[in-house]
């Protein structure tokens, strides 16, 4: 439909009728005589007239074209604009950071893939976080893991297919062997910085415990909830092992209840493959929904038509001086 961005300046269109109305002619009070020859006589007595002895006078199509530039001239002002039918887009409504242990210890075969063999911790996440990618598809993800440091892999993106790619590349130890939690959610805590989402969720698996982050897992659980960032921790493995591989699940625990997030243990695939359905329960897919009416501006119509008339009326004051010349020969 036809809409005006700045409506308010058709208030401008009775403008030259005040000014004519209320602006004082110009009046001479000399003595003159009005003759309808008034060139002929300029030439035969080769006197200069004053300003005030020639009268032009407008005939009604010279008012007509004046009068219409005006209101050409007001609408061009008014910023005529095109609105066609409104568009809606679906945009992610939740941002989704997928942080991965790679420690040394996620190379142990102790789950069943898919096909039968036993495969390795990490291989067994890869696979069933695979498919869990396939079913986010209106979330925006991202990649981070962690091992002795914690690197970003992924910003938050749409393209699923690239964090897919990214997580096939992962190895165990490739952050090298120990694991440090808090620093993994410290990084999680700087890549939600630019965020503008509402929903920020970190699903975080590991198969360990915090073995000498610079950050203390409770102070990053705590910056994270006052961040807005629920994080969900999944232990991969057996919560029973002892040494420097077993699972610290108090820490764990407490990092979900921080943040108002769930705590998972996975001993085998089938469990971890029930883990992700429970969390898309957990966390269905939001959209948000974003329209908007494409807009034309037409402005330059008016100027157009302004142009127009005037090479029109121009032609006819030619056309139209041409045939009394002729007449007066």
């Amino acid at each position: 439909m036809l809409q005006f961005e700045h409506i308010w300046v058709f208030v401008l269109l009775p403008l030259p009728f005040l000014v004519f109305w209320l602006s004082p002619e110009f009046k001479d009070s000399s003595e003159a005589i009005r003759v309808p020859f008034f060139e002929r006589l300029v030439k035969l007595t080769g006197q200069k007239p004053a300003p005030s002895a020639v009268v032009l006078g407008k005939n009604w199509l010279q008012r007509t074209s004046a009068t219409l530039c005006w209101i050409l001239i007001v609408i061009a002002m008014a910023g005529p604009t095109w609105s066609g039918a409104p568009i809606v887009k679906e945009k992610a409504a939740r941002d989704m950071l997928l942080l991965v242990d790679l420690s040394q210890s996620m190379q142990e075969e102790d789950f069943t893939g898919k096909d039968g063999p036993k495969i390795s911790r990490l291989d067994a996440v890869k696979e069933v976080l695979g498919e869990f990618i396939a079913r986010r598809k209106s979330d925006r993800l991202g990649l981070a893991v962690f091992g002795s440091a914690a690197f970003p892999q992924a910003p938050f993106t749409e393209d699923h297919d690239l964090v897919t790619s990214l997580l096939g590349e992962l190895e165990p130890g490739m952050a090298g062997p120990k694991t440090v939690i808090g620093d993994g959610i410290g990084l999680a805590i700087r890549l939600f910085e630019p965020s503008k989402s509402k929903n920020k969720v970190v699903l975080m698996l590991t198969d360990g415990n915090d073995s000498g982050s610079s950050m203390p897992v409770a102070q990053a659980a705590q910056i994270a909830k006052e961040n807005g960032i629920t994080i969900h921790t999944i232990a991969v493995g057996d919560p029973e092992t002892v040494g420097e591989k077993a699972l610290d699940v108090t820490v764990l625990q407490d990092i979900s209840k921080t943040t108002g997030g769930r705590f998972f243990v996975a001993l085998n695939r089938s469990e971890l493959e029930t883990i992700y359905g429970e969390l898309d329960a957990l966390e269905p897919e939001k959209l948000d929904t974003v329209s908007y009416r494409p807009k034309r501006a037409l402005f330059f119509y008016p100027l157009i038509a302004i142009v127009l008339l005037n090479l029109l009326l121009a032609l006819l004051m030619i056309f139209s001086a041409r045939w009394e010349a002729r007449s007066n020969a």
